[in-house]
């Protein structure tokens, strides 16, 4: 399956996808239509909020002076709560994750180091979120415990759900790295091999920085595909080897970006997976601090969406990691992310609409069955 986005220079309808598939032979195959992003009409509608796991900590467990732009989640958290976004999104508590969980990816003694408050300071300045806060163990714990609780749910319901934070790829297995304590992405993939009965599962990377932690970790589980695109002029400058490295270059513009991510997306999905977790990062954004790409707004929603077409023409469930973004002022970043999210529940939607038509039932967030008036 190849993806084709419309040229650059074109106006671009989001509304319309913008998006074409192309199966095998070349023929095109229809992507649900526009009917994939619009909301629907008539008397026949399941109403089904995607649910997102958010915590205080997300933002309290930072320490205010830290460099890092701890205030991103709050004001996230407060754009999904009104207008269209509330009735699209429920934001759900995250629960805490346990040693356990975290044992399948990460090293024991690395694990307790850190739970029990003994990490030395070079551990520590090497992660980052410095001045280091007792808080940071309950907050690890909370956005590690929302990323496990947003894998459960697909992994029980379907369709696509999501973590307002984390897409933690720099943490390795025995040591953290750039912002990173432990690798949710990594512990997801584990757990949904090991606990769930997924038999396949692609990492989607496409922040602006290489998943190196990822790809290191699950260097060896063939059950796992690690793909990142990442700017080859950017952190970690000692690369790891993922199954697959897209390489962008400093300064890389819209559609340079986007013929790389149609690329990327052929490659995750020609693996054949059950499941997709998909880091959206949006520190590719021209605005950003620490990115290096020259990325609009509008390029990185048709990226996101290009990414949920394709789980949802696949029929696979997708669980979205947030992922870098640190534009300054923090605006952009928190308009980009807020993106990532409304498209996601637009699109996990439309799963349980097609799932309601086919005779099933939808589900809200809360794991109960979601009918309007007249489904």
């Amino acid at each position: 399956m190849k993806i084709v986005f419309p040229a650059a220079s074109n106006p671009l309808d989001l509304y319309g996808t913008g998006i074409v598939l192309i199966g095998e032979g070349g023929q095109m195959e229809p992507v649900r239509g526009a009917s994939l992003w619009e909301e629907p009409h008539g008397p026949t509608r399941a109403r089904s909020r995607m649910p997102v796991w958010f915590h205080e900590l997300y933002t309290g467990g930072i320490h205010p002076d830290a460099r890092f732009p701890r205030d991103r989640y709050n004001r996230i958290a407060h754009r999904l709560s009104e207008g269209e976004a509330a009735e699209l999104v429920r934001i759900q508590t995250s629960p805490m994750a346990s040693r356990d969980d975290l044992l399948l990816a990460h090293d024991a003694h690395y694990v307790d180091r850190f739970l029990s408050g003994s990490m030395d300071p070079k551990e520590r300045r090497r992660i980052g979120l410095r001045p280091w806060t007792p808080s940071l163990i309950p907050r690890t714990l909370r956005l590690m415990g929302g990323a496990i609780a947003a894998l459960n749910h697909v992994a029980q319901y379907g369709g696509l759900t999501a973590n307002m934070a984390g897409g933690t790829h720099h943490a390795h297995r025995d040591f953290g790295s750039g912002y990173c304590v432990f690798n949710d992405l990594a512990v997801c993939a584990k757990i949904a091999t090991h606990r769930l009965g997924f038999q396949r599962v692609a990492i989607l990377d496409l922040d602006v920085h290489q998943g190196d932690g990822t790809a290191t970790i699950l260097e060896h589980d063939s059950r796992a595909l690690t793909v990142s695109v990442h700017c080859g002029e950017n952190f970690p400058f000692r690369k790891a080897a993922s199954d697959h490295d897209l390489v962008v270059g400093a300064g890389t513009g819209d559609e340079a970006y986007l013929s790389v991510v149609a690329e990327s997306v052929e490659i995750a999905m020609g693996f054949g997976p059950d499941l997709l977790l998909f880091q959206g990062g949006v520190d590719g954004l021209e605005t950003d601090a620490l990115g290096r790409l020259a990325l609009s707004r509008l390029a990185l929603q048709q990226r996101n969406r290009a990414v949920y077409e394709a789980a949802v023409a696949a029929g696979v469930p997708c669980v979205v990691f947030m992922g870098g973004g640190y534009s300054n002022p923090i605006g952009p970043t928190v308009d980009a992310f807020t993106d990532l999210f409304i498209d996601a529940a637009r699109a996990n939607a439309h799963v349980q609409r097609s799932a309601v038509n086919q005779g099933g039932v939808a589900l809200d967030g809360r794991g109960e069955h979601a009918r309007e008036a007249g489904a």
